[in-house]
């Protein structure tokens, strides 16, 4: 696992801060490092270690897109910042602009969703956009709550966790069975090269003729039988999607939302308006939660036959879709180092439903002993799909967190 020299909090750079408009920036570390923040790239302090931070060199790399405005600079948000920010400088136009993205693909569905273009490519994006603003909001919502109004804050991100997983349902089933299907093709398709040697060549190609020749009667009735399975929820997840999008409860939501792109509740008391000052603790606050699932999560050499600690990794999933959008909403971009981690527990998140699809279906009464193998042969593979997932997690994982894994 490598260990990168970057900053691995969500706190701006001093480079950020000072904003000399070239992108690199000389100033000093400054008041903004917290009491017992991690250096860049170090992991945390392990019980019995100094929690202080050691005696530095030099100032820490600055995070990609979040330095200065000049040339350099990618983040607008980010760039703007000349302290710690603030739910007036940098929550509320970050809610607005996801409120407004939120709006816009409602707009785009509706317009898709018409009897010419029902069930096209246009609906399917739009419904992906609305779930992906609705899902900033709701994080922002959890992440921030003690910089707004708290009561208002849970119960719009309730009802919006209740929309988005409503409107995945429909999304997963399709690629739910389209992956399982190629992945049958591929086991029952042509035999694999023999091995080297004239003995066991033959043995290796007529264990590998039976396997293949017994998969292969099986594997058309098990792309039917999960063909069934699968289209029947979409078609059912189609429906419930439809009737939430015509229900008054969304409708409720989506008046919250347009309330939202233009105004932004505030909190009440002094402890609110003293949390909406500065978002760097919760901010700060999600980053160490994930950096604790990470490293808390089992070892490399438990197999891949492990669905106990399957929900270890989805919670690391959920922690790191929080973290990066505390990121967007403090330094006012995504953090690329997180692009390969956050694909990697996606592919994990499918494997490890495709792997239930397979074992649900090959638990269906009275199948061929042959398409019960088959599906046996299909669980096999997801399950090594979520190891290599697990696999590629650790590889691409950017801070030294990883490291303290059992």
């Amino acid at each position: 696992m490598r260990r990168p020299d970057q900053q691995t909090t969500t706190r701006p750079a001093p480079e950020a801060t000072l904003g000399t408009g070239n992108g690199t920036g000389t100033g000093p570390a400054g008041p903004d490092a917290a009491p017992g923040t991690p250096p860049a790239g170090a992991r945390p302090a392990k019980p019995g270690e100094p929690s202080g931070p050691p005696a530095a060199t030099g100032t820490p790399a600055a995070r990609p897109g979040t330095a200065g405005t000049g040339s350099t600079g990618t983040g607008s948000a980010g760039a703007g910042f000349t302290g710690e920010p603030t739910a007036e400088g940098a929550l509320a136009p970050y809610l607005r602009g996801q409120a407004a993205e939120f709006l816009r693909s409602l707009r785009l569905h509706h317009e898709y969703s018409a009897p010419a273009d029902a069930g096209g490519h246009g609906a399917a994006e739009a419904a992906r956009a609305l779930r992906r603003a609705a899902r900033r909001i709701g994080g922002s919502l959890h992440t921030f709550r003690a910089a707004l109004d708290p009561h208002w804050a849970d119960q719009l991100r309730g009802e919006l966790a209740w929309l988005t997983g409503i409107l995945a349902r429909e999304h997963a089933y399709a690629n739910r069975l389209a992956r399982l299907v190629d992945a049958l093709h591929l086991l029952s398709g042509p035999t694999l090269p023999a091995a080297r040697g004239a003995r066991a060549a033959g043995e290796a190609a007529g264990a590998d003729a039976q396997g293949r020749a017994a998969l292969g009667v099986g594997a058309a009735r098990a792309a039917a039988l999960l063909e069934r399975r699968l289209t029947l929820a979409r078609t059912r997840s189609h429906s419930a999607a439809l009737q939430a999008l015509g229900s008054s409860r969304f409708h409720a939501i989506a008046d919250a939302v347009a309330l939202l792109a233009s105004e932004v509740p505030a909190p009440s008391g002094h402890a609110g308006r003293a949390a909406a000052a500065s978002l760097l603790e919760p901010a700060e606050l999600a980053e160490q939660r994930l950096l604790t699932a990470v490293a808390a999560l089992p070892p490399d050499d438990t197999g891949p036959y492990n669905e106990a600690q399957d929900a270890a990794w989805h919670q690391a999933r959920l922690l790191l879709r929080l973290h990066r959008y505390a990121h967007e909403v403090v330094l006012g971009g995504a953090d690329p180092g997180l692009t390969a981690p956050g694909h990697a527990l996606d592919l994990h998140r499918d494997a490890v439903e495709a792997a239930g699809a397979a074992a649900a279906a090959a638990r269906t009464p009275r199948i061929a002993p042959a398409t019960a193998y088959a599906l046996g042969v299909l669980h096999a593979d997801q399950r090594h799909g979520v190891e290599s997932a697990r696999a590629a997690f650790r590889e691409t994982w950017p801070y030294a967190t990883a490291l303290a894994a059992p």
